[in-house]
């Protein structure tokens, strides 16, 4: 299994910005792809995920309507766009692949990060 992210980005405030995750040697459309951010110093933030087979997304409301996750299963592709970016949103973005497991009532019961992108540094800076 691999995931490849696309290289460092340096925005200005009020940017967007689009990282990609690349995946391969894996069946695409089977696992879910999370998206996870560090902050300097700070610990992983999970923004949310995405299920390659439908498109189906789920978003962290913090930043829910300025994040934006998609996915190409013609090329096992990843994406995440982060629009108006803030001084705050200078992190490193991960995206890991992520086997989501429930109950019969459809009900998440755990989830399973189990392989990794490298990370892409995001700097935010005028």
């Amino acid at each position: 299994v691999q995931l490849v992210q696309s290289g460092a980005e340096l925005r200005n405030p009020g940017a967007s910005v689009k990282v990609s995750c690349k995946a391969s040697r894996y069946a695409f459309k089977n696992y879910y792809i999370d998206w996870v951010r560090q902050a300097p110093g700070q610990g992983l933030e999970w923004m949310g995920r995405i299920d390659p087979e439908d498109g189906g997304t789920t978003y962290d409301m913090k930043l829910h309507g300025r994040v934006t996750f998609t996915a190409d299963p013609s090329t096992n592709t990843a994406y995440v766009e982060l629009t108006n970016l803030r001084s705050d949103d200078a992190a490193v973005y991960y995206c890991a692949r992520t086997v989501v497991r429930r109950r019969k009532d459809l009900v998440v019961v755990a989830t399973v990060a189990d392989y990794w992108g490298q990370g892409t540094l995001v700097t935010v800076s005028s």
